[in-house]
């Protein structure tokens, strides 16, 4: 087979007429040649960091929509259906994967439960991660989110980072805010990248200090403008992520749309290919072609070099996507859950309170990190409820893996006027996570997601909407383009309700998400990010 275009050599920054030919699945060789083919072959682009499980679609289905965009590999890690199901689970992901063309690169999730604050549905201890290391599935150490464990040498986060060294996988990072002599000591220990800063300076540091990062644009959180200008510089020490991209933003694109964005800034295309193609495949040490002699024939043709639309896509040389059509299949599998909670009352979402004022989670659209502030209470008849007014409302998490009482916490700026939405893709531990305007609303919607074992939905007096997600209660068992509708009309419910976030349903998931600072929400409890322990909510 031979490919004819204007080829985009990243590595020698050159651009030529050429053509490639392919054979056995690998390129045979790369040549100048004269034609009139005006598309670009280019290698195809690398997701450096995502939970595929977070667009709500397993790998084979995500592979679908990913190859249309110029996709070819991913650098997953699995943590979310880690927590729900143990290795069980990573295995699901890999034998999934392995059925579809797209190069799935799973790592062995380094904190599952995240924390000891919260209820998971499974563990993964030191000797886990030893097999795991050894097994050539697992490419590298997943997130290493406790970086509390880290900073204080905890013996069992130590031996986790020491198989992964014994076996020469790369370690990834996950340290918001982390600075000065904290992040020193934090990339001392084998820790190579990260993927969560969210300011220039808090970049800068940690890209002077010899880490890898990782620029994210998902669909909550969105740290492509504060950190893209550092790119002309560290452009080899950078890559592109989505981290979490729910199926209707999937639909639309995927890596191609940052490096449209990147080009359109003026940023010199090499270095943002650099970025998007070469610096995932050399990190992470993937078996994924750049476009040279004898590697594996992963590539892409494109119409041009500033809006990337992808004309084709190949994977060791299979043709897998042509002019938005997927030539990927379904493929059939078994599934998973573990669901183990009954039914709540409206009672149980009580909260008995004399205090005037309250501690708030205040949610910041597009980031994960939230502030904590202090706002006046409303108590009817001894129970603290939501004020719709004021947009501070109240919501629940609920442990999803045994019968315990829900959590009860007030959250300001979801904006809902009426009803409730709920979802139990609820980060890290995946527990039931609700906000409402009442306590009847969010125990409706509570015992919405409980019935279809696991789901996100939006309730209010005249209406109910559901997304089943019956895959471990976070993935769903169709399509892309059958989720991405549904869930556009719940997310469309969910701002007709009053929401003014631009990602209703992926902004709630974050809110139990501990090691993101500074107040959240856990099965146990409120939680402050900053002190790392249980606080009240409120001061009396």
């Amino acid at each position: 087979m031979i490919v004819q275009g204007s080829i985009v050599d990243i590595q020698n920054r050159q651009i030529f007429k050429g053509e490639i030919e392919v054979e056995n699945g690998k390129i045979k060789a790369v040549r100048k040649s004269n034609h009139s083919v005006e598309n670009y072959i280019l290698p195809g682009f690398v997701d450096a960091h995502i939970h595929i499980e977070s667009s709500m679609l397993v790998p084979s289905e995500f592979a679908k929509i990913a190859v249309v965009h110029g996709t070819v590999a991913t650098v997953s890690d699995p943590h979310e259906i880690a927590n729900v199901l143990g290795v069980k689970g990573v295995d699901f992901m890999i034998e999934n994967g392995k059925k579809v063309p797209l190069k799935f690169n799973f790592g062995a999730p380094s904190c599952v439960p995240a924390t000891s604050f919260e209820s998971a549905g499974a563990i993964i201890d030191s000797q886990d991660i030893q097999l795991m290391m050894e097994n050539p599935d697992i490419k590298y150490l997943a997130e290493m989110m406790n970086y509390p464990g880290v900073l204080f040498d905890d013996e069992e986060v130590l031996k986790k980072i020491k198989h992964a060294k014994n076996n020469n996988k790369p370690i990834d990072g996950h340290a918001p805010g982390l600075r000065g002599n904290d992040i020193t000591k934090y990339i001392a220990a084998g820790i190579s990248t990260d993927h969560e800063c969210f300011t220039y300076k808090e970049a800068l540091e940690k890209l002077q200090k010899g880490m890898k990062v990782i620029i994210r644009e998902g669909s909550a959180a969105k740290n492509f403008d504060a950190l893209i200008d550092l790119l002309p510089e560290h452009f080899e020490n950078m890559l592109f992520c989505s981290d979490d991209k729910h199926p209707d933003d999937l639909l639309l694109g995927h890596i191609n749309q940052l490096c449209e964005r990147a080009v359109a800034k003026g940023i010199d295309v090499f270095k943002v290919l650099q970025a998007a193609c070469v610096n995932p495949v050399k990190h992470y040490k993937l078996d994924v072609g750049l476009l040279q002699k004898d590697d594996f024939a992963d590539f892409i043709v494109v119409e041009d070099l500033e809006k990337f639309k992808v004309l084709e896509t190949y994977i060791n040389g299979e043709l897998v996507a042509k002019n938005g059509n997927s030539f990927v299949k379904s493929v059939a599998f078994e599934v998973l859950n573990n669901f183990n909670t009954d039914y709540k009352t409206i009672s149980d979402f009580r909260f008995e309170s004399d205090a005037k004022k309250i501690r708030v989670i205040e949610a910041l659209d597009g980031e994960l990190v939230t502030n904590q502030i202090t706002v006046d209470s409303l108590i009817e008849n001894g129970n603290l409820v939501s004020n719709t007014a004021t947009d501070v409302l109240k919501m629940t998490v609920v442990n999803r893996y045994k019968n315990d009482e829900p959590a009860i916490a007030f959250i300001k700026n979801f904006g809902i006027k009426e009803g409730a939405i709920a979802s139990s893709v609820g980060h890290d531990s995946h527990n039931i996570i609700a906000v409402g305007v009442s306590d009847e609303a969010i125990c409706k919607a509570v015992n919405l997601i409980i019935k279809n074992k696991g789901g996100i939905c939006a309730v209010n007096q005249s209406e109910e909407k559901i997304v089943s997600l019956p895959v471990a209660g976070i993935m769903s068992d169709l399509s892309a383009e059958e989720i991405g509708k549904s869930y556009a009309a719940l997310d469309a419910m969910a701002k007709q309700m009053g929401s003014k976030l631009r990602a209703p349903y992926m902004s709630l998931s974050f809110m139990a998400l501990l090691v993101i600072p500074s107040l959240k929400l856990s099965d146990k409890g409120l939680f402050d990010g900053e002190k790392f322990e249980f606080t009240s909510l409120d001061f009396s």
